[in-house]
């Protein structure tokens, strides 16, 4: 029993379209990313530098800003845009093609402000084949489906399977048809059925097969719906027979398109036209629209274009062309280029000029000549390095999409995607250019179009040093006029430009644990406490150019600038005066974030910036033995550090400081007391003293928290009253009468919020003791703007008039904050709420009706989305150094900072101190800060510290510290830095002794014919377009620069294909051992000869460094190099005499180093493929060996005398990565195969299935939906008792230590956790479970399905146990599950139980008292198994 949790989302992009999708008119963009579905708008960089308020957005690029998001419970497989009747938003409806032959139809709710699911369609069988199809076709797995949409919207279709071919028509404006119109009808009959039936936005759909439009149909290899014809017409690329390189010469050119128009109300389709004879290379149609029209059809050699009459023109762009086909075409094979993977999308609407993405990254722009409305040719141009034309940085692409008129997406699932924008070089003959002040002054002009045609000269794209670490792509200008093409006046050049980009992790080939030292300098510790987390995860990411390193942390690791002991300290501020404030820094931020100026290769804005710094730190102090306590005054020193205690003016020390502020603008340094306000000017002296005391009963409240927004400041006293005081323009606080409303009601928490969301207008959130939100719009404080008393439900959607069905648990809040949550890029207004759980739940504000379509202020048609926050609070009571609990918890947790880091973010403090965080491109993130319980935080703005933040912990240790530079938190959830290579990672490794990490990468080089006495003709190959290789190397990396400081190349041709960290016996006197570095490789040099491999042996050895590079103190020291027949493809330590266990061709090998440089082999066992994983259980002989075709062996291995025996065998699955799971004394295995399954396997010698342990149990079969790379055993940083119950003594003992841990000497019950990483970039943990929580949180997954809305229609339980029963008992012949044959059932999902707290107060408390008893010891129970096996907690120490 185990539960699968995401730790991370997917990342790669595998589909994306472009729609007017939440309104109109709007310029919105949809990304698919596996099972993630994204929803995002495109706002120019005038739009974006107003809503972050910040001058570093200015340059004039625009960006994508998340709206929505939603995660699938299947994978997506192809989107379109389609223009549906009636949508609720008016803008377009969307389809998602999923597995399984499934569609479904989306659209916006802007009144619940999310994607709605409008139908589901599935087309497969009810017996798993597909719908109405033959018996010996094939599964629909086999045969990749393709969603196409018809442009007029009339249709869409689906291909799936071998030959199959759905249709969905949708109604158009103006159709009579209804529902149930049949052939027949009575004009009677459809007007009844009007009344009674639903009108939807489609019509029954209906399924052919397409050998019934055409019998030569038998092999389709593409289709798309054209433009510009009456009816539904689409163009479709197959052949009789089947492609053949093999049978090149027999079936020369086989491919034909045909054009067809569809009959939607007959079923019916007719044959317009077909062109034969085309190169069997082909593998696309793109559907061109008018000014060019007709079809783009895409070889790996060559371009054809089709028109509407059949007239056909080509191009070949390599020498290949003319070798494959005998089709005429243009020739420019000059250019020598490779289309393979390459993807298309119409870029010029004036010219109809068409752009290409290469596989390698590269662009190039396809342009036409015309004869009137007739292609008369077509010609290629590469775009050069200085226009952008290698700002792609790898390939291949998996989709272009044009978002705007010169702005195009290209997402990928090898690198990061990119939004480009581009111009085009007018000729000197058209009219003259407008200048920037005439465009951005043209009222009919978009901000998009204003900013683009303004800009002529592009301007530094350095927020891609945010995700690059300096290494973005270089600047890129426009260029000379592009001469004149058939009747075009002018072509032009084209021009791109890096505008946004999206964080990618994927494929995810290797990870590793260690080192991961922060860019901190040296600073005297306090104490023993450390911020930074011993181990890192360090990832091999990207393929090609892109391929590097991500660094991932699960906390915020701040950069430690300065850190002195603080006795006594409860709280601190940040003070920053009138005399050094005239204004906010333009570029206030110090990690680089996006959109921010700064130098490169510096961590820091530019030294000239214009920028007003932290004058003094105010620190209270609480009372000795009771007393009372005080304040104290910290000068703030430049270099990130405070001075002594300072004698600054009047100010008040012999009290406790309640909060600290200033107000007008800056002229008036405001201190909150417990009894009275007092004010002071700038150098801190008294100006003025408000006590506390009520006018009506004479009592004196005390002050409990205060708000600042200038020129407001709110006051919370302990008779739950508040009051508001305002500053005149001398500065002067004045009371704000308050209403009888406000006099009347209890208060408990509340704020000031001011923004540009708001128009300047400063309002007043206050949380009464029902737990209701009462916003007022200041100075009026008669009758609130804003009411939403549902608030103490914690609802998903929340507005004025909700009121919940029954009554039910109330959410016992403690703290609400409203604030701007966000980066430099976009930010917007949420509303956080703290439980006295300490648990947050975060709300982001929108408006129903939406602001176009109202006038009036921010509180008019206010509502309330609660966003999925799967963070759990784990708080252990507050303590001081000494162990005595500390002083009563506080109430005011939650502070919202407009700057740290490039951030506006919201910090809690607290037993659970962390961070609301937020990209434009994500939803908010909650990390935790890493290190001990939080008093205080506060901002802290220094020449050393810019944009920084400090904070005092339980042990009274104040810490001024930055947040790491090019680090990136909202994406992912976790804190990831990418680290550039520039080279593809194959496998990695860390050496702990040396510090050091051991790469092996691969290059591509050029391959040619070698000289052979046997094949003289080789000597004769004169091509130029040489294919290319892989060349394997292996690079010796330093975390302290990231660099590599020694490199060995290997041959042409040999890959990396293992690379390990082994503690191998390197003497057979003295038997000692050393940590040394084991690669194996490959040599394969065609598929008529045999591969070969090698194993190489380094050890990491010191030397004297470079004079001006201390870090080159370390190199690789070769000491065997062994070539052994067959792929050398895995590598695993065995034993306890430190031996090799090798895989090499189809034998396993165990081998020892001898002092002489050889290897000795002592035992080996003979397999049967290809052997794709090899691992031992450390210390413990047993070993899992996994082929890629004939499944899993579990061999034992002994040494007096050395052997290998086979224990069990797994079934015939192909195993992709498979790792060792111990638990409570029994022994899994968990085995990923190439269909996105995890099965779970179990060696139980004595279970009577087993036949003596000679099967393993299959315990059950868990879809995932990500293609797996690796798995990882990890020891968990959470006691046996966070989730498990007391182990069996009777049952089969076994060592749990896992390899490369960072604890050696685990316990025999220490839980343990699997990683593992896929090629979609989604990294996820698999945790064993016993019994009693197995069953809770299976029980709360289920209740979930039940009751949560799953996004287009997807049942989450139908996706997990995708594939069926009978599968998995005939890949592993036996079962030993609970669930019967198969075991399906015994792995919880943890994406579906993570979801827990989308739910309201009563629904969550009626799930507790379903699954564990109901009352707050049932909620406490979940809450600690949600933190502890999906939260990812036990992975602490990363």
């Amino acid at each position: 029993m185990q539960c699968y949790s995401e730790l991370t989302p997917p990342t790669a992009v595998s589909h994306a379209v472009s729609l007017a999708f939440v309104a109109p008119g709007a310029a919105n963009l949809v990304v698919a990313k596996s099972s993630l579905l994204q929803l995002f708008e495109l706002r120019p960089a005038s739009a974006a530098a107003s809503a972050a308020a910040s001058a570093a957005a200015s340059d004039d690029a625009s960006r994508l800003v998340l709206v929505a998001e939603c995660p699938l419970a299947g994978t997506v497989t192809g989107l379109a845009r389609v223009k549906a009747t009636e949508t609720r938003s008016g803008g377009d409806a969307l389809l998602v093609a999923a597995r399984d032959a499934k569609l479904s139809l989306l659209e916006w709710d802007p009144e619940l402000h999310q994607i709605a699911t409008v139908s589901i369609h599935y087309y497969e069988g009810e017996d798993g084949g597909l719908a109405g199809g033959c018996p010996w076709d094939p599964p629909a797995d086999d045969a990749p489906s393709l969603l196409v949409a018809d442009p007029g919207s009339r249709c869409a279709a689906l291909k799936f399977g071998a030959r199959r071919l759905a249709i969905l028509p949708f109604r158009q404006p103006g159709d009579d048809d209804l529902v149930g119109d049949a052939e027949g009808e009575g004009e009677e009959t459809r007007r009844r059925e009007t009344a009674t039936a639903p009108r939807t936005p489609y019509r029954a759909s209906f399924v052919l097969p397409l050998t019934a439009l055409d019998p030569a149909l038998t092999h389709p290899v593409h289709l798309a719906f054209l433009h510009e014809y009456r009816e539904p017409t689409f163009g479709i690329l197959s052949a009789p027979r089947a492609p053949s390189q093999a049978l090149l010469r027999e079936r020369r050119d086989p491919l034909s398109f045909s054009v067809f128009t569809l009959d939607l109300e007959q079923r019916a389709s007719t044959p317009l036209l077909t062109v034969s004879g085309l190169p069997q290379d082909i593998f696309r149609v793109v559907a061109l629209p008018l000014p060019i029209g007709g079809a783009l059809l895409m070889g790996c050699n060559e371009l054809v274009h089709v028109d509407q009459s059949g007239k056909t023109s080509a191009v070949a762009v390599n020498e290949f062309a003319r070798h494959y086909s005998a089709f005429p075409m243009a020739d420019q094979t000059d250019l020598g280029l490779r289309l393979e993977g390459s993807v298309v999308e119409p870029l010029d609407q004036e010219t109809g000029d068409v752009l290409l993405v290469l596989r390698d990254g590269s662009l190039a722009v396809v342009s036409f000549r015309r004869d009137g409305r007739s292609v008369s040719g077509m010609s290629l141009d590469r775009v050069d390095s200085d226009r952008g034309g290698r700002c792609v940085q790898a390939g291949p692409a998996s989709c272009a999409v044009k978002v705007s008129r010169t702005s195009l997406f290209v997402g990928s699932e090898v690198a990061p995607s990119l939004l480009l924008g581009w111009t085009r070089r007018q000729s000197q003959q058209l009219a003259r250019k407008r200048s920037r002040a005439e465009v951005l002054a043209d009222p009919d002009a978009d901000a998009d179009t204003a900013l683009s045609d303004a800009d002529e000269d592009f301007m530094d794209d350095d927020y891609d040093d945010d995700l690059y670490d300096g290494g973005g792509p270089a600047r890129v200008s426009g260029s000379a006029a592009a001469p004149k093409t058939g009747e075009q006046a002018a072509t032009g050049r084209h021009s791109f430009r890096v505008h946004d980009f999206m964080l990618s992790l994927a494929p995810l080939r290797d990870v590793t644990l260690g080192a991961t030292p922060p860019r901190a300098p040296d600073v005297t510790r306090a104490g023993d406490e450390t911020v930074h987390a011993p181990l890192g995860l360090v990832a091999a990411t990207g393929t090609g150019a892109a391929g590097g390193l991500a660094l991932l942390h699960g906390r915020v690791e701040p950069v430690v600038l300065y850190e002195t002991a603080m006795p006594s300290a409860r709280a601190l501020w940040s003070v920053r005066t009138n005399a050094a404030a005239q204004g906010e820094p333009a570029a206030a931020g110090s990690t680089g974030r996006r959109g921010s100026k700064r130098r490169r290769g510096s961590s820091t804005p530019d030294a000239g910036t214009d920028a007003s710094y932290d004058q003094y730190l105010v620190v209270s102090r609480e009372g000795q033995a009771g007393g009372e306590g005080g304040s104290a005054v910290y000068r703030v020193e430049g270099e990130a550090a405070v001075s002594e205690e300072v004698e600054a003016g009047e100010f008040e020390k012999g009290q406790e400081t309640v909060e600290m502020g200033s107000l007008a603008n800056g002229a008036r340094v405001v201190q909150v007391l417990r009894g009275e306000v007092r004010s002071y000017d700038s150098d801190l002296s008294l100006s003025q003293i408000l006590p506390m005391e009520d006018e009506d009963t004479g009592a004196e409240p005390k002050i409990l928290s205060a708000s600042f927004a200038d020129p407001h400041l709110l006051i919370l006293r302990d008779d739950s009253s508040a009051v508001i005081f305002r500053a005149d323009g001398g500065g002067e606080l004045e009371e704000v009468e308050r209403g009888e409303a406000l006099k009347s009601s209890k208060w408990i928490s509340g704020c000031l919020y001011a923004s540009a969301a708001t128009n300047g207008e400063t309002l007043a959130c206050l949380l009464n003791a029902e737990r209701g939100l009462h916003i007022y719009k200041l100075p009026s404080l008669g009758e609130p703007a804003h009411v939403a008393e549902g608030l103490r439900f914690l609802p998903p959607q929340l507005d004025e008039g909700y009121a919940p069905r029954r009554a039910g648990a109330r959410a016992p809040i403690a703290e609400i904050m409203l604030a701007d949550v966000g980066d430099r890029v976009a930010k917007a207004p949420h509303l956080i709420v703290r439980t006295e759980d300490d648990d947050l739940s975060i709300y982001e504000a929108y408006h129903h009706p939406s602001k176009e379509e109202r006038n009036g202020s921010f509180c008019d048609g206010l509502r309330w989305a609660k966003l999925p926050q799967p963070h759990v609070a784990l708080s252990p009571p507050i303590t001081s150094q000494d162990g005595t609990p500390a002083a009563e918890p506080q109430s005011h947790l939650l502070r919202a900072f407009a700057d740290i880091g490039g951030y506006c973010t919201v910090l809690q403090a607290g037993a659970s101190p962390g961070f609301v965080l937020k990209e434009a491109s994500s939803t908010p993130k909650v990390l935790c800060l890493r290190g001990r319980a939080v008093r205080s935080l506060t901002t802290y703005h220094a020449p050393g510290c810019r944009s920084g933040f400090a904070y005092i912990d339980v042990h009274d240790t104040l810490r001024i510290c930055q947040l790491p530079p090019s680090t990136r938190y909202g994406d992912l959830g976790m804190a990831v830095r990418i680290i550039p290579l520039g080279e593809e990672v194959q496998a990695l490794c860390h050496h702990p002794r040396r510090d050091a990490y051991i790469l092996g990468t691969i290059q591509q080089v050029p391959f040619k014919l070698p000289e052979d006495d046997y094949h003289h003709e080789w000597a004769r190959e004169a091509t130029e377009f040489l294919p290319s290789v892989s060349q394997g190397l292996v690079r010796l990396v330093v975390p302290d620069s990231w660099t590599a400081i020694d490199t060995v190349v290997l041959d042409p041709g040999e890959t990396i294909q293992a690379v390990r960290m082994l503690n191998l016996e390197v003497s057979e006197t003295t038997h000692d051992r050393k940590p040394l570095i084991a690669v194996g490789t490959a040599l394969v040099r065609g598929e008529d000869l045999a591969a070969r491999g090698r194993i190489y042996i380094f050890e990491v050895i010191t030397v004297v460094p470079e004079p001006t590079r201390p870090e080159t103190n370390r190199r690789l020291k070769l000491i065997v190099k062994e070539e052994v027949k067959g792929a050398v493809t895995a590598l695993s330590e065995i034993g306890s005499q430190g031996f090799l266990l090798v895989a090499q061709g189809q034998k396993a090998m165990v081998r020892g180093l001898k002092e002489d440089g050889t290897l000795l082999p002592v035992a080996f066992m003979d397999l049967q493929c290809h052997v794709s994983v090899a691992k031992e259980l450390a210390s413990t002989g047993m070993v899992i060996i996994g082929d890629v075709a004939r499944g899993l062996w579990l061999v034992g291995y002994t040494e007096e005398p050395y052997k290998l025996m086979l224990f069990g065998k797994g079934g015939h699955v192909g195993v992709i990565a498979a790792e060792f799971l111990p638990f409570q004394r029994q022994l899994f295995i968990l085995v990923a195969d190439a269909e996105c399954n995890i099965h779970v396997l179990q060696y139980d010698p004595e279970h009577p299935k087993s036949l003596s342990g000679q099967r393993l149990l299959h315990k059950s079969t868990f879809h995932t939906g990500h293609f797996p790379t690796s798995m990882t055993l990890l020891p968990s940083s959470l006691p046996p008792s966070s989730f498990s119950e007391p182990s069996d003594p009777d049952a089969m003992a076994i060592d749990s230590n896992a390899n490369g841990a960072p604890d050696s000497d685990q316990q025999n019950d220490k839980p343990t956790h699997v990683l593992l990483a896929s090629q979609s970039g989604a990294l996820a943990v698999l945790t064993p479970l016993s019994e009693d929580p197995y069953r809770r949180l299976s029980s709360l997954a289920t209740y979930l399905t039940n009751t949560l809305d799953h996004a287009a229609g997807l049942n989450p339980r139908g996706f997990r146990a995708r594939n069926p029963a009978s599968t998995a008992t005939a890949a592993f012949g036996v079962g030993g599950g609970a669930g019967g044959a198969g075991g399906k059932g015994l792995v919880v999902d943890g994406c579906v139980v993570r979801r827990f707290g989308e739910l309201g107060s009563q629904k969550r408390a009626e799930a507790a008292a379903k699954v564990v008893g109901g009352g707050v010891e049932g909620e406490w129970v979940l809450r600690r198994e949600l933190g502890c096996v999906v939260g990812g907690a036990g992975l602490g120490f990363i």
